[in-house]
């Protein structure tokens, strides 16, 4: 039996009506959530100087960043569990990626004002670095991804300076240890670049917000996430000149 086919015309979608829930004028900003995220802001009302939103800007930025990088890591941590190299590889040249990110993006706090921003010093309460969630993040799932890799070192039979020596026989190991040292490497450079960056508005001879002299700060520079992974190199440059 035939099927008569409909006449009428297929109304046309209007795209430009948002059909996502929630609130905002678009599905842009209904997914992105941008009415609350533009609101974490202080007003021009509440801020007790304008560059306020430069510095809130800045730091809000970098939580978003920060979360994402310790997600990546996590989960890069999870697969080497599992062994699997080449995803979390990927994974870990993004955490990285992130970390670059926010680095490159604190040259925007050294265009405020060091007197200036002494008045919005004076609103941060005890607020301090030290307590963001993010680096936080950070310090919790880095200790994780150095296991896994050990654990996968030490199953190949290779100690870390082996590793390098022989580096073309495992590549996916040689590749992955190179991951971690980056990954450390940008951890540093982003504590390096905040330091410097305190030192410059407010003083490298000060105490921080929290009770913090600056020049500790300065002293957590040194510190890294897998130190066996550098102290590595002076093992292999000896190694090399004995022979």
């Amino acid at each position: 039996m035939a099927v008569e086919e409909s006449s009428e015309p297929t109304p046309e979608e209007d795209y430009s009506q948002p059909i996502l829930s929630g609130e905002g004028a678009s599905d842009y900003e209904r997914y992105l959530r941008t009415d609350a995220l533009l609101a974490l802001q202080k007003t021009p009302d509440d801020q007790v100087h304008r560059d306020e939103l430069l510095f809130q800007t800045v730091h809000q930025s970098s939580e978003l960043w920060l979360k994402l990088a310790a997600t990546e890591v996590e989960t890069a941590t999870e697969h080497l569990r599992t062994k699997e190299i080449a995803p979390a590889l990927r994974l870990l040249r993004r955490a990285s990626l992130c970390l670059q990110l926010i680095t490159a993006q604190l040259d925007m706090l050294e265009q405020m004002s060091p007197w200036e921003y002494q008045t919005i010093r004076k609103v941060l309460g005890h607020g301090s670095g030290f307590d963001s969630p993010g680096f936080r993040a950070v310090r919790r799932v880095s200790p994780d991804l150095g296991e896994a890799f050990h654990a996968l070192r030490r199953e190949a039979g290779l100690s870390i300076v082996d590793l390098y020596v022989r580096g073309r026989e495992f590549e996916d190991l040689y590749q992955l240890a190179e991951a971690l040292t980056e990954w450390d490497e940008r951890v540093t450079v982003w504590r390096f670049r905040h330091y410097k960056v305190v030192s410059r508005i407010i003083g490298d001879e000060v105490v921080g917000t929290q009770g913090t002299p600056v020049e500790l700060l300065g002293g957590l520079i040194k510190k890294s996430l897998y130190p066996e992974l550098w102290r590595a190199r002076n093992e292999i440059t000896a190694r090399s000149n004995e022979e």
